[in-house]
């Protein structure tokens, strides 16, 4: 099977569109809005490639920008229709974020890639998908890449869930770095920071932020869903205050490459 096709499987059977909607699924989407927001100004034009259902395209349409979108697969392309409001300056169109073609050079003030780098599995689809994405930002412009990280996956599909051994068995960890081997039939591609870094190196870029997009939520999530509302407040307060901490940054299951084209 292809990538694309287990990629396609895996979101047709996932609730996507609910995803970041639990106590726990905001803290990701409530980091990375606060970061986009950082960026927008009056007039600009927003491409995300990775869409899915588009809990951000409709976002930020309905703060009055226009926006594109690129998804791969069709269920979400359905639901990503279906939860489009009247007024909304918002495109939706099928395809893959290592081939944008339809796309011209230097369009976008802001583009955001939040799911494709997690099931690209070879090095060239990556460098593809990340110079696609800076191809079609206008100069000056603002790129936010997202990736799975190693080490919260490790602790907690391997020690938390009790897989440790049955990972190690199928050769998906190295048991002296801890590193991680991934197969497109395992949908995710995870990462450390050393290789954002060295993708990210290859382009005229200059980063901005290197961001926790949800710290050790994940890891918390029953504890998370289960707070009132004032300890919520106030654990969101924490997150976001040390959300660039560089010795934090690791344990996040998700993380925000945010750069500027050069």
């Amino acid at each position: 099977m292809k990538a694309q096709e287990y990629v396609k499987n895996y979101y047709e059977n996932y609730d996507e569109d609910n995803r970041l909607l639990s106590k726990h699924g905001m803290v990701e989407y409530i980091t990375t809005m606060k970061y986009i927001e950082k960026y927008l100004k009056p007039d600009m034009r927003i491409l995300e490639i990775g869409a899915a259902t588009g809990r951000y395209s409709h976002a930020l349409a309905r703060k009055g920008y226009r926006v594109d979108a690129v998804e791969l697969t069709e269920h979400n392309i359905e639901i990503f229709i279906k939860n489009t409001k009247k007024g909304e300056d918002v495109t939706i169109t099928q395809g893959n974020a290592v081939d944008l073609a339809e796309f011209k050079n230097d369009t976008y003030d802001i583009t955001l890639l939040l799911g494709p780098m997690y099931h690209l599995f070879n090095q060239e689809d990556k460098l593809k998908a990340l110079s696609e994405a800076i191809r079609v930002t206008k100069k000056g412009g603002i790129v936010f890449v997202a990736y799975c990280m190693v080490d919260p996956s490790v602790i907690n599909f391997g020690f938390v869930k009790g897989e440790i051994f049955n990972l190690i068995e199928k050769s998906m960890i190295n048991t002296e770095t801890f590193d991680t081997h991934s197969n497109p039939g395992d949908i995710f591609e995870l990462c450390r920071k050393e290789d954002i870094d060295e993708l990210r190196s290859n382009f005229n870029v200059t980063r901005l932020h290197f961001v926790s997009a949800d710290g050790l939520t994940e890891l918390l999530c029953d504890t998370v869903d289960k707070m009132d509302s004032s300890i919520y407040e106030m654990y969101l307060k924490y997150h976001l205050s040390v959300c660039e901490r560089k010795d934090l940054i690791g344990y996040s299951f998700h993380t925000l490459d945010i750069f500027r084209k050069e």
